[in-house]
């Protein structure tokens, strides 16, 4: 069935159920000629008439009247089903899917999520731990969670957090044995914590940067773990120095449990962003997710 065919059947159920022409047009807000038109178009297309019109009144005919009778009610539920789709605009639903560090998810994307989604009860959220560099187009996410130099060119990036540190840390009974580094390049030497990243395998390299000038090292030691709250309990315990956000020991350094390290080293770097692919059309549901998050900072 063609599109006009549609609009001219929508034309007559207006006219059949108005009994006028006149009453229909202005519900439609098209002209009597218009429907007139359409009618007509209707009729010679079925090869039946389908309105008696006279000078003071329109009737169906009994071909008119079965095509109101099993044709109308169809058309109703049609209108239903689209105005049950305008209520999801204004009332989101669906859901989506996250990816994010550990670390992400429990200091910035959970807690917004927490404080936002009892407005929302039909938005679902299922939010996925994985400190690797996840494609979130292959694995099936509608969005993911990195710091900001991290992020693709080809995703578009919306701020969620502060800019941040990471900061090298270790306890005073650990520094007491071991002499504080004073380069990166001396934690080779140390016993150091690593974080291993779960999407890649591999361990992660510490990154410093001092003078405009980045620096990587690899580091050795007893223990890895993917999880920044595993790595600093083992700090705190005195296994070796952790690679940590400077937020996540901010009480741990204050009450002297742990001592903070190469401050010079440790330059601000842009903090979490979300990132989802720039073709993306956003649902109701995604922007709803998007705006709890958004760093207002």
């Amino acid at each position: 069935m063609q599109n006009g065919q549609l609009s001219d059947i929508v034309a007559f159920l207006a006219v059949a159920r108005a009994r006028s022409f006149t009453r229909a047009a202005g519900e439609m807000g098209v002209s009597q000629s218009a429907l007139s038109h359409a009618i007509r178009r209707l009729e010679d297309r079925l090869g039946l008439r389908l309105l008696t019109r006279t000078t003071r009144s329109v009737s169906t005919t009994e071909a008119g009247d079965r095509l109101l009778a099993e044709v109308g009610p169809r058309f109703e539920e049609i209108g239903a089903a689209l105005e049950a789709l305008g209520e999801l605009r204004e009332r989101p639903a669906g859901t989506i899917r996250i990816t994010a560090s550990d670390y992400a998810a429990e200091t910035c994307v959970w807690p917004r999520l927490a404080a936002g989604l009892p407005d929302y009860p039909d938005i679902h959220v299922e939010l996925v731990s994985d400190n690797g560099f996840v494609d979130i187009v292959a694995a099936g996410f509608d969005a993911g969670v990195r710091l900001g130099e991290s992020v693709e060119k080809d995703m578009v990036a919306v701020r969620i957090g502060p800019d941040q540190r990471l900061v090298p840390v270790a306890s005073p009974t650990y520094l007491s044995r071991h002499p504080a580094p004073a380069t990166p390049q001396e934690l080779v030497a140390h016993r150091c914590i690593n974080l291993r990243l779960i999407g890649s395998g591999t361990l992660y390299a510490w990154e410093f940067q001092r003078h405009g000038q980045p620096l990587r090292v690899r580091v050795d030691g007893q223990l890895a773990f993917t999880s920044i709250r595993l790595s600093v309990d083992a700090a705190l315990n005195g296994y070796g120095i952790a690679f940590v956000p400077e937020a996540s020991v901010e009480r741990q350094v204050a009450g002297g449990q742990l001592v903070q390290l190469l401050d010079d080293w440790c330059p601000p770097i842009p903090g979490f962003h979300l990132y989802y692919p720039s073709r993306r059309q956003h649902a109701p549901a995604f922007q709803v997710v998007l705006e709890l998050l958004r760093h207002r900072g």
